[in-house]
């Protein structure tokens, strides 16, 4: 009795170990949106999620790295047509994000564009 209930705990952890894996977005602001200028210093097309480092000049002109976390490669490829190429160092890029709630300098994105606001990538046409 005792090896069959070990049997079905031990499944039930295996099948509920993706869960498990993936992180939470409770560190992020959904209650403030904070527009970036920056420039790209690299583009990470990997799984889970995107992120995009950017050098970001504040007031003083002081540059401070943001660490910009995005979609699923997939959901970014389908619903914004890009691609690992799309970002590339040196671009400058204006994005639109959800802050750390404490402070530091990381992001989620909520939507990139260039900077005179036309978009990266081949968006899909509404219907």
């Amino acid at each position: 009795m005792n090896t069959r209930l070990l049997g079905i705990v031990t499944a039930a952890l295996l099948l509920a170990a993706p869960a498990f894996a993936h992180h939470s977005f409770a560190m992020f602001d959904y209650n403030q949106e904070v527009t970036l200028l920056g420039e790209v210093k690299q583009f990470r097309w990997t799984n889970p999620h995107i992120h995009i480092l950017i050098n970001v000049p504040d007031a003083s002109g002081k540059v401070n790295e943001w660490d910009i976390e995005g979609a699923t490669p997939n959901s970014i490829r389908r619903n914004n047509g890009w691609g690992s190429e799309t970002l590339k160092p040196g671009d400058k890029i204006s994005i639109v994000v959800h802050p750390m709630k404490d402070k530091s300098f990381g992001a989620m994105m909520v939507r990139a564009s260039k900077p005179d606001g036309s978009p990266f990538g081949n968006p899909p046409r509404p219907n």
